[in-house]
């Protein structure tokens, strides 16, 4: 099931952005596709999120944004001892809200 995005019908169009982001970071784990985006053949850190509103444009039926997502990737087994280590990766996604039903859908892009 799509998460769906709450505050952002109760928004005007100057605290869209903000919103959006605040919506994003608090996202259950899971709900990004991060798994997508690792660099080094790790495991997503549960939780620490944080997201930057790059663009957005509204339409009458949704809002679409591009947006920036920092996360830590967890790599197992490369570090001295073995012991895992984070690494921070960025990546950015599109997110398409529907404006009806508050469903959000990300899709990773890939440059």
């Amino acid at each position: 099931m799509p998460p769906r995005m709450k505050l952002l019908a109760e928004c005007d169009a100057e605290s869209l952005s903000q919103a959006l982001k605040g919506e994003i970071e608090n996202l259950p784990p899971g709900a990004l596709p991060l798994e997508r985006a690792l660099t080094q053949g790790g495991r997503v850190e549960a939780g620490g999120v944080t997201a930057t509103v790059i663009s957005l444009a509204e339409s009458e039926t949704g809002i679409r944004a591009r947006v920036g997502i920092f996360f830590d990737e967890i790599v197992g087994g490369c570090s001295c001892g073995d012991e895992p280590f984070a690494h921070n990766v960025f990546c950015e996604m599109q997110v398409d809200v529907d404006r009806e039903t508050a469903e959000a859908a990300f899709t990773l892009i890939e440059e």
